[in-house]
């Protein structure tokens, strides 16, 4: 089989008459958080721009589609398949609530809008609920997601019931786009924190100019809980000041007296809190936050204050928090986003995994705060049109507040939680030391955007220079230098960040002379959520940078490789598997589309994408892991090939492949970093199987069992390619 792994294609930007950028509340829908997204209002939608980017040299291009012709099958393929449409049309248990929901307030003929309306399920539902007559009007700003509910709609009969139109809601006009107020509302424009996808501004609007006096709406309501935490895990994600003492190995990213140089951004991130379930201890009871009601106008911003009293004695270190939706009017049909420790009649105990919506983690002080058994704390709650924030109100010890370098002013280097998490890990700290240990060089260049690496070279000997790249920092990674400088112990006459956003550099730039030592981690700023091997782009970026390398230049890392396991990922696979009726609705027709697992034509298959292996509910290794690829980062790039015949270790169902990138430091290939599933920092690539294959332990005597299978790997440059295929036998 064939798993074609294309260039990254960016979301649609619809072109606007006027040149103003906006935001686009009901649009940024469902789409992981891998790659920034950008959007634009369209007065006309005849035209959007989509980019496509090259993860391998940071090149992009844009391509212009018309909203008459058909998007190029390979993008629309490659667009949509790395958003959560499917997994979301995967989750039996939602789509059962809004059915419920919609059969019980559209009961008779009358005018039903469906904003953010995707595939078109809300609104086919509507539609079925109050029979022949009444009108239904859906409107998806999206226009690949457009083209795709065309065909949904036309499967199933209603592509003439049921009025689509391609504008964002906000654009909608009473008389021009719609001849009427609706009667009705149902929409499902919700992420992981609730108010991410633009929900009040929509609801706003829509209350405003869309809708009638006191509408029926699904959903009826949503309200959202929290619960005061202590964690090791979380806690490694955000304390790195505190993590980093322990390292003692001179090296201070963030050095005292500078303790929020390095944070991560103020803002909710979505995490399946159950895969930490035994690393988290309960300080509260789950407590109720917010409430929004759909059926009237939001207020834009909203505070709170709550009283909890500690259940235990710790350190409160973030607010897990969730939401539960009530579908109906009166109160009978729920949906809940709870960790599956909570007990509440509203919430589905035996939901199934869905990777759409999770729960949400908001960091609070990097040291905790201390709280006993039975002690009262205040938590603020207070939220804007798309987000909730929090602030633990206590009154913190004199010995616990650090000292701050008012010279720094309000400049923050904002990373993410994993890369924290990974700055602060003392055997990746060590790994990368111990593969530099010794070394004195003259000039040493720094091709990614490690600022550890920065810091580091410019410790192993005082005659060194540095030239950083930061092709994502850019003047943040600059400016953190400059900030940083004195505490490591140099001077920035010695380290200086490259003003080229291309990895190239000629002798006028070395000052005449040759790079005696090369090095990343690799790690691309903004690229966490992307597949690991795209940080080969460390590869592409050492072979433009061959004219000005010496001869025996060091280069680090000197190999990548690419490794895999046979898995057993039923939550995963059940998620993203092949779509057939939907509360009796054919949805077969975007499978392809969506990048879909299970019965697709002959030779369409699934997409390798980007997962964190240890939060897809169960899993477990079928096989030994195996080496299928070796990429020689010492040489050019080329075009690479590898196969590998695994034997099965384990019985049971294989759903697919789990693939990662280890990374070899040093040339005696003793130093090694690996960003496998045992590496909770790192997302994997995962390949799903078109279809679960059972597996035994080879020589067994079953003969419904596959005992091994054949892993062929091919990379080809040019094209920033890599093609995997397998065979079971």
């Amino acid at each position: 089989m064939n798993s074609l792994i294309t260039k990254t294609l960016i979301p649609s930007i619809p072109l606007r008459s006027s040149t103003r950028l906006t935001l686009t509340p009901n649009s940024l829908r469902h789409f992981k958080a891998s790659l920034p997204q950008l959007y634009m209002s369209s007065d006309s939608s005849q035209r959007v721009f989509q980019l496509k980017l090259d993860p391998l040299t940071g090149n992009s291009e844009w391509v212009v589609i018309e909203d008459n012709d058909e998007l190029p099958e390979c993008s629309t393929e490659s667009l949509l398949a790395t958003t959560s449409y499917l997994d979301m049309l995967n989750d039996s248990y939602r789509n059962k609530a809004f059915r419920l929901a919609i059969d019980k307030t559209v009961t008779k003929p009358c005018h039903v809008l469906d904003i953010g309306a995707g595939t078109g399920l809300l609104s086919m539902m509507a539609a079925r609920a109050m029979g022949l007559n009444g009108m239904v009007t859906a409107c998806e700003s999206y226009l690949p997601m457009a083209k795709l509910m065309r065909k949904v709609l036309h499967r199933n009969g209603m592509g003439k019931t049921i009025n689509l139109i391609n504008k964002r809601s906000d654009e909608l006009e009473v008389g021009v786009d719609i001849p009427s107020r609706a009667d009705v509302l149902v929409s499902e424009i919700l992420d992981s924190e609730l108010l991410g996808e633009g929900l009040i501004p929509t609801l706003q609007h829509a209350h405003d100019k869309l809708l009638v006096e006191n509408p029926l709406t699904v959903p009826y309501r949503a309200v959202t809980y929290g619960q005061l935490v202590e964690s090791t895990y979380l806690w490694k994600l955000l304390d790195l000041y505190g993590n980093e003492a322990k390292a003692s190995d001179g090296i201070h990213l963030v050095p005292t007296g500078l303790d929020t140089i390095i944070h991560v951004k103020s803002h909710q991130y979505p995490m399946h809190c159950d895969a930490i379930r035994k690393e988290i201890k309960l300080l509260s009871e789950p407590f109720k936050i917010f409430e929004f009601d759909f059926w009237r106008r939001p207020d834009s911003h909203g505070e709170t204050e709550v009283r909890i009293k500690a259940i235990d004695d710790g350190s409160i270190q973030a607010v897990v928090s969730w939401w539960i939706l009530q579908l109906d009017r009166e109160g009978t049909v729920f949906y809940s986003t709870a960790p599956r420790w909570i007990n509440s009649p509203a919430n589905i105990g035996n939901r199934n995994w869905c990777d759409h919506w999770k729960q949400c983690v908001w960091f609070l002080q990097e040291k905790g705060v201390p709280v006993f058994k039975g002690e009262e704390v205040l938590l603020e709650a207070s939220h804007t049109e798309t987000n909730v924030s929090y602030n633990l109100n206590v009154q913190v010890p004199q010995t616990d507040v650090r000292q701050h370098d008012y010279r720094i002013g309000d400049f923050q280097l904002l990373l993410s939680p994993e890369r924290i998490a990974t700055y602060g890990d003392s055997e990746w700290r060590l790994s990368m030391l111990a593969a530099l240990q010794g070394r004195v060089n003259p000039l040493c260049v720094v091709a990614d955007d490690s600022i550890f690496l920065t810091l580091l070279a410019a410790n192993l000997s005082e005659n060194s220079h540095v030239i950083s790249f930061f092709p994502g920092l850019r003047d943040m990674g600059a400016q953190y230098l400059e900030n940083v400088a004195e505490a490591n112990g140099f001077s920035m006459d010695r380290v200086e960040v490259h003003e080229k956003r291309k990895a190239c550099l000629t002798m006028h730039d070395t000052h005449g002379k040759k790079v005696d030592m090369l090095i990343g981690e690799p790690y691309y700023y903004g690229n966490e959520g992307m597949l690991p091997w795209q940080n080969l782009r460390f590869w592409k970026d050492r072979t433009l940078l061959d004219p000005v390398l010496s001869e025996d230049a060091l280069i680090m890392p000197c190999k990548g490789i690419l490794k895999a396991c046979a898995m057993s990922l039923p939550d995963l696979w059940r998620s993203r598997c092949c779509l057939g009726e939907v509360e009796g609705f054919d949805h077969s027709v975007v499978n392809t589309t969506l990048g879909a697992c299970g019965e697709l034509p002959a030779p369409k298959e699934g997409p390798c994408l980007p997962f964190s292996i240890w939060q897809c509910g169960e899993i477990k290794e079928l096989s030994e892991i195996f080496t299928i690829l070796e990429f020689d980062c010492s040489k050019p790039i080329s075009s690479c090939y590898g196969k590998a015949q695994v034997q099965f270790t384990e019985h049971g169902i294989c759903h697919g492949f789990v693939l990662w990138m280890d990374w070899v430091m040093d040339v005696d290939n003793s130093i090694v970093v690996s960003t496998g599933p045992d590496h909770r920092y790192s997302k994997q690539g995962v390949k799903l199987l078109t279809k679960p294959i059972a597996v035994g332990i080879h020589g067994s005597k079953s003969t419904r069992e596959f005992g091994s299978t054949v892993m062929e790997a091919s990379f080809d440059p040019a094209s920033s390619e890599l093609i995997i295929k397998h065979a079971f036998s």
